[in-house]
Formats: structure tokens, sequence, C-alpha cells
């Protein structure tokens, strides 16, 4: 019988980072399954620029599993939002440097909520439809005028980059990325399993 693949999952930690952003997304790619309940699809870590523990927004501190040097190559790489993102991120140009050059290797580069920022000062998000947090659709549109920002949706897929809006809808966009990659089957035995409510469209 064929080895199941394991989708490799890679999430960006920052100082400042909104926590939902990242666990949320974390959540869903670590309870995913294989209809056996046991395989894992997905096999996900945690990145930040040093491998120090980081400060969340409202004080989580999260150790990180790699830094910028040791962390491996990934299948889909989540770039979470949050104060940090303005703050610092933003103007880190490792940060940027990483996300772009890993961008090439990956087969799902993400974002979720003001990580959108980061995509596209990284050039990534350039003569493409994209969506963020509600409250930055028009400074994402502003910095950024090569960028379609668009308005109410849970997310925005184009291809190998998905952009997705605030906070709780990384949720969203993951559980489109487990029916994208494994089917409506296993991303509702997921979703049933967190008893989470999920609206699967179609998959081009």
């Amino acid at each position: 019988m064929p080895t199941k693949k394991q989708w490799s999952v890679g999430i960006l930690l920052f100082n400042e980072v909104e926590v939902l952003d990242f666990a949320g997304p974390f959540e869903v790619f670590s309870v995913t399954t294989y209809e056996d309940f046991e395989t894992k699809a997905f096999l996900v870590s945690t990145i930040s620029e040093t491998g120090e523990i980081i400060s969340a927004r409202n004080g989580l501190k999260v150790q990180p599993d790699y830094n910028f040097e040791n962390a491996p190559l990934y299948d889909i790489i989540v770039i979470p939002g949050g104060p940090g993102v303005q703050e610092t991120e933003i103007h880190n140009k490792r940060v940027l440097k990483w996300i772009a050059s890993h961008s090439q290797n990956v087969k799902i580069m993400t974002s979720v909520c003001t990580g959108a920022f980061l995509l596209a000062k990284a050039k990534l998000l350039d003569g493409k439809q994209a969506t963020t947090h509600w409250l930055s659709y028009h400074r994402l549109q502003k910095d950024f005028p090569r960028i379609e920002v668009l308005r109410d949706v849970k997310f925005v897929d184009q291809g190998n980059i998905i952009t997705s809006a605030g906070v709780s809808a990384g949720i969203d966009m993951s559980f489109h990325i487990v029916n994208r990659l494994l089917g409506s089957k296993i991303a509702e035995n997921t979703a049933k399993g967190m008893e989470y409510n999920i609206k699967l469209g179609k998959i081009n």
C-alpha cells in the first residue's frame, strides 16, 4: 500500500504576533489525519528568526522549534499577523528575505490577517488579489497599489499564494487547504473533531 504523503507546514513566529493567527492554523493542520484517524496528514513546526522564545500578543510565551538557519524546507508556510508586523517585522530585512527565498520552494505560501503586509513587502503579491483584516484594507491598498485587495471574504486563493482575512479567518483558510489537498471528507472529519462549522467551496 502506498505511503500517505505528510505535508510539512512551517508557521512563522515573532514578537507581538496575534495568537489565533498562528494557533488556529496550527490546530487545524496538527489534528488533521487521513481516513484511518491515525496517520497525520501534516507535520507542523514553528520558526522564528533566532529560535528564541517569542512573546505573542498579550504576553503568551512560545518556544519556536527552529530558527532561520536550521529550519527545514516546507511544503506550506503560514505568515501570521499582529501588532508586531507593523512595529518591527515589515522593516526586518532578514525576515522579508527569508519569506521571499522560501516562497520559491513551497507549494503554498499563506498569510493570516496583517501577515499579508509581509508577503506584499516581499513583493509576492504584486499583480495578485489578496485580503487582510478589514481594518487594514485601505492601508494595504494604499501602501501596495499593485495588489487588488478583496473585501468581505475569508480568504483569497491565488494558487501558490493564499491570503486570509483577520484572526479566525486563518482557520477557514486552513480548512480550505485541507480540502484542496486531501478532499472534503478529511476536511469535514477534522472540522467535526474540532467542533468547527465550515463551508467548503469548490476547488478549481
